[in-house]
């Protein structure tokens, strides 16, 4: 395939999508044939030929083609778009805007202020919202992963794309900490994690916790309640490596700061232990997925139970309910930093949390419409990834033992139990599966890279495969 074709081929992706996409999107849906340094090569001669368009800078980097390149007010307006890569005022409310000029005020025009159990027990578990009923509505829409509505166990949608789950929310849950891993480092780190004659430093140990505790979100999905040891677990988690072990998982028994806040969180360990109950007992109520969501994102920061760790534990707890209802993630992906950390300043010192919903909807609906682009172009399969040698031993092993028909079953399911034999039995499933899937799609086109001549694969074939 020449340049000419590739760019062709570039700008018919970009078209039959009609919306803005990431380069990690392009990659994964133009296929193996296309190389990362290539693609963005080809991007930028396309945008300086004017055919598209580019907004965001760095991970968040977009690209979108230009429809009509013939009228100057499209041309204007996409312009206007380019030069606008995150706008808080096109996210914000006025009503947020306004709150949010509050606490950019110096600090020292802002009164000191302390834990409100008042405001927290005035919120009543599926009476009061948090969310209005046109933002949670827009949300399940978007959201739904079981258009046939057929009944699912929990976290079957989460299992499908657990690589972009890892990925996107380990990232951004990061980033959003001052994490300064590129998202293609993230990547790296989570397929290959760290060898051996490699230093281990906190922003790696960081995103690998994160990698454990979504990977325990899902792997429990089924058994997993809102509940006071599900908290303590993801925090523990999280928190691995990074704090002393006593506090990890453990209510905090001293005094913490929130930077550049006047915020004064509780310090008695009882009444922290005994705030973090009730909380989880109201957000085990709420019946609505994306509240639940909401109050746990927001109650859990508010509270500040454990010594650190705690906005990193509430993003992932506002998972929960997500992945168990088979909905898209939360990833707080293409959020400016400086804007969460001004919501979550509304909440500490004004229990205002229209900021932080806002961003929450805006964040939500851009993760869905992203996976609605990729609902099929799921990247790397951890289990493909993990058992690759596995597989392709065992795919070779049934071409040239020439095993057919029913014998196919029979022979993937001994494997699997004999040269498998300590794996979980949800992977064991879903390595017969992916074995079985490869199987159907070899061609003579496919079969060189696991060292099988066309010949052995023809006779396969004829062997009434």
């Amino acid at each position: 395939m020449n340049k000419m074709e590739r760019k062709q081929k570039i700008l018919a992706l970009l078209q039959s999508q009609s919306d803005w996409m990431g380069i990690s999107v392009v990659l994964n849906l133009l296929g193996e044939e296309f190389k990362n340094r290539t693609v963005r090569r080809l991007l930028g001669e396309l945008r300086d030929e004017g055919l598209i368009v580019r907004t965001g800078l760095g991970p968040s980097t977009r690209y979108k083609i230009i429809f009509n390149t013939h009228n100057p007010e499209d041309n204007s307006i996409v312009a206007e778009t380019q030069n606008s890569a995150y706008s808080s005022k096109l996210i914000f409310t006025k009503k947020s805007l306004s709150i949010i000029k509050l606490v950019k005020q110096p600090i020292f025009h802002r009164a000191p202020v302390s834990y409100d159990k008042n405001w927290v027990d005035s919120y009543i578990p599926n009476k009061s919202f948090y969310f209005t009923d046109e933002q949670r509505l827009q949300m399940a829409e978007k959201g739904n992963r079981n258009q046939l509505q057929q009944i699912q166990p929990a976290g079957t949608y989460s299992r499908k794309i657990l690589n972009h789950l890892l990925m996107d929310l380990s990232y951004n849950s990061s980033r959003l900490e001052g994490n300064t891993y590129s998202k293609l480092d993230t990547e790296k780190l989570l397929v290959h994690g760290i060898r051996q004659d490699e230093k281990m430093d906190k922003e790696r140990v960081m995103i690998l916790n994160h990698k454990d505790a979504i990977e325990y979100l899902v792997r429990q999905a089924q058994r997993l309640t809102v509940s006071y040891q599900t908290i303590c677990t993801l925090h523990y988690l999280l928190a691995d490596g990074l704090l002393q072990l006593d506090y990890m998982g453990k209510i905090r028994n001293q005094s913490v700061r929130i930077g550049q806040s006047t915020y004064l969180p509780l310090e008695d360990r009882t009444r922290l232990e005994n705030n973090l109950i009730n909380i989880l007992d109201k957000a085990s109520q709420i019946q609505d997925p994306f509240e639940q969501s909401f109050y746990l994102l927001i109650q859990i920061a508010y509270l500040q139970p454990f010594m650190d760790v705690n906005k990193r534990t509430s993003r992932l707890s506002a998972n929960i309910s997500l992945i168990k209802s088979n909905y898209v993630h939360l990833s707080f992906n293409e959020l400016d930093k400086d804007d969460y950390i001004s919501a979550m300043l509304a909440v500490y010192e004004l229990n205002q949390v229209s900021p932080m919903a806002d961003l929450y909807c805006f964040s939500y609906l851009r993760t869905c419409q992203a996976y609605d682009a990729t609902a099929e172009s799921v990247g790397f399969d951890p289990i493909r990834v993990k058992y690759r040698q596995q597989r392709r031993a065992l795919i070779t092993k049934v071409i040239r033992e020439k095993i057919s028909g029913k014998n196919i079953s029979v022979c993937i399911q001994q494997y699997s139990i004999e040269d498998l034999a300590n794996i979980d039995n949800n992977e064991r499933q879903e390595f017969i599966k992916s074995v079985k899937e490869e199987l159907k799609q070899l061609t003579v086109n496919t079969i060189g890279g696991l060292g099988i001549a066309q010949s052995e694969f023809e006779q396969w074939q004829l062997g009434g495969s």
